[in-house]
């Protein structure tokens, strides 16, 4: 697992022992960030259920302003911290050891990117959707992207974001929201 692009490119990124998170590939990576394009560039990125960092520390590689990354796992963090140092984006980032569903509900600010990236098979990608439809953290122009296992995805009915673009990369799908019309 590396950095593909910006200033911290080719640098490798450290994993979280054991099977507790799933990074995401390079190659899903790299897709993600050719779709994003030129949104990453100045955004605040919110990545949630962080694990290593690899998303956001992509996104602050290329040009984002700030990252914010969550995570709970104590394992996590620790790499997070590491990986956000052997990158050098420690400046524009910061680190939230804290449960995504008492993050969002109490975090004060906007984003123009959130990555969400949770478990597997627990449902957890809806629950957190939800929350983020009743808790106005996404700046209007912003994008939520979810990144699944392609069997987890069912059709969800949400107030304020509708679903634009959906991809699949072998056992990973990416899934992108962003405000409905009125």
């Amino acid at each position: 697992m590396r950095v593909i692009a910006g200033r911290a490119k080719s640098k490798t990124l450290k994993q979280v022992p054991g099977k507790g998170t799933r990074p995401v590939t390079d190659r899903v990576k790299e897709s993600l960030f050719n779709i994003l394009g030129g949104k990453v560039q100045d955004c605040r990125f919110l990545d949630l259920f962080a694990g290593t960092g690899a998303v956001g520390i992509e996104a602050l590689s290329r040009g984002a302003a700030e990252a914010v990354f969550v995570e709970k796992a104590p394992k996590a963090i620790r790499v997070l911290r590491e990986n956000l140092r052997l990158t050098e984006v420690t400046n524009c980032a910061r680190v939230f050891q804290q449960d995504v569903f008492k993050f969002i509900p109490q975090i004060d600010e906007q984003f123009q990117i959130i990555y969400v990236a949770p478990p597997q098979f627990k449902n957890i990608w809806l629950k957190t959707l939800l929350l983020l439809d009743r808790h106005i953290i996404l700046e209007p122009d912003g994008i939520i992207v979810v990144q699944i296992f392609p069997k987890e995805f069912e059709p969800l009915s949400l107030n304020r974001y509708m679903l634009t673009d959906q991809r699949k990369y072998g056992s990973t799908m990416l899934c992108f929201y962003e405000m409905a019309a009125d």
